[in-house]
């Protein structure tokens, strides 16, 4: 049932209540609507609820402390409260049905400096179409640097044992398939196309289990990135040059879009060759029916944006938390590192990574690195009539 009819049909039950039975029910009301207000205010993640104008409509404790907003945030666009968070590309949708959901990290100066992990998820509602959830990871990330050393053994731990786990399968699979072959071998009268096929499945298995040990080892010493100036175009067009002959094998219809005057970078080629072909390999995989892989690529004063667009199956929603985690994926023959790496790889750049997805109809990653020069944009220069309404106008 859809909310208005739902509406519809509430107002018309209130117009048949007496006085006695309207003043229970709005106590009622008043009652739930006390302990769901007491509820979100007690929970530690920011919620807000904007509308489709970008202001806040509804906002819960959490969200006034770590964003210092007065009581009544209505008329606060959401993009001053979070910068770099763009809202026009999940509210342009025309549908309720079709509304995306969104993962980013941002960075906050006030009310007092914060990182927090945003995710914008959908309401099926037509003047509330989104609820952003803001989680502080700001200590997080300062436990992390100051204790690197012990996060990487935790985390080596667990990558070990869960490579120990993943690469169990195809071991399993390649044992049966080069017995199979050894028994086809000692007969005589083998036949050759049988034997050949046992192979190619045993050369598919090993290669399964390289792609998991590189990632494996990608994900375990990443090194330290070594910065050059870089032309971010020539480095994307050799990556796609190199998946060329996949793109066509896939069906895949590739667009590219490029802005102008994108400024170069300072950045390692090929952990950033690695990110972006992570990347398109992902969303290529995302259609196994063929489909469109677009590459768009802008700048700002800041920032080099790059995104890599499929026309896929989408994220769930529910998943949009559980995609950077290691061993996460939702392929049959995934290892769930990649995204891992982009992330890492990215922040090793100052950068952030952002994604946006729509179930069923395709999800966009977007890479934001620094630019190698800051642009610095001054006031314009007064014009003469501007000067002398200046000067008429000032006091004395």
């Amino acid at each position: 049932m859809c909310p208005r009819t739902m509406k519809d049909r509430v107002m018309n039950r209130i117009g048949e209540l007496d006085s006695i039975n309207l003043q229970n029910f709005i106590q009622m009301i008043s009652k739930e609507h006390r302990f769901l207000s007491s509820l979100l205010d007690s929970l530690r993640e920011a919620i807000l609820v904007i509308s489709p104008a970008h202001t806040v409509l509804y906002h819960n404790a959490a969200a006034q402390e770590f964003l210092g907003l007065p009581e009544n945030a209505s008329a606060l666009p959401v993009e001053k409260l979070l910068p770099g968070l763009n809202l026009n590309l999940l509210l342009s949708d025309s549908g309720i049905g079709s509304r995306k959901s969104m993962r980013q990290e941002l960075e906050l100066t006030y009310p007092e400096h914060r990182i927090v992990q945003m995710y914008a998820l959908p309401i099926d509602r037509e003047d509330a179409p989104y609820a952003l959830i803001l989680n502080d990871i700001t200590a997080t990330m300062e436990r992390a640097a100051d204790m690197a050393e012990s996060e990487r053994s935790k985390a080596v731990s667990i990558l070990a044992a869960e490579v120990a786990h993943e690469i169990g399968n195809p071991l399993n699979s390649l044992y049966l398939h080069l017995q199979f072959l050894q028994r086809l071998l000692k007969n005589p009268d083998a036949n050759l196309a049988d034997a050949a096929q046992e192979v190619a499945e045993a050369r598919s298995e090993v290669e399964r289990l390289d792609a998991i040990i590189n990632q494996f080892l990608h994900a375990l010493r990443p090194g330290k990135p070594v910065f050059e100036s870089l032309d971010l175009k020539s480095l994307v067009l050799d990556s796609l040059n190199f998946m060329r002959q996949e793109i066509t094998d896939r069906k895949i219809q590739l667009e590219f879009y490029w802005g102008e005057n994108v400024p170069q970078i300072k950045g390692d080629a090929s952990q950033l060759k690695q990110a972006f072909y992570n990347l398109a390999r992902n969303a290529m995989q995302a259609m196994p029916a063929g489909g469109r892989l677009t590459v768009r690529c802008s700048a700002d004063d800041n920032f080099v944006m790059l995104s890599v667009s499929d026309s896929g199956c989408g994220i769930k929603p529910e998943n949009m938390q559980k995609i950077f985690r290691p061993f996460f994926t939702t392929k049959n023959a995934g290892t769930g590192l990649g995204l891992m790496i982009v992330e890492r790889i990215v922040r090793d750049h100052g950068g952030s990574l952002a994604v946006d997805s729509r179930e069923n109809a395709g999800t966009t990653f977007t890479i934001s690195l620094p630019r190698q020069f800051r642009l610095v944009r001054g006031l314009p220069a007064p014009t003469e009539s501007n000067e002398q309404k200046t000067k008429e106008g000032s006091p004395e």
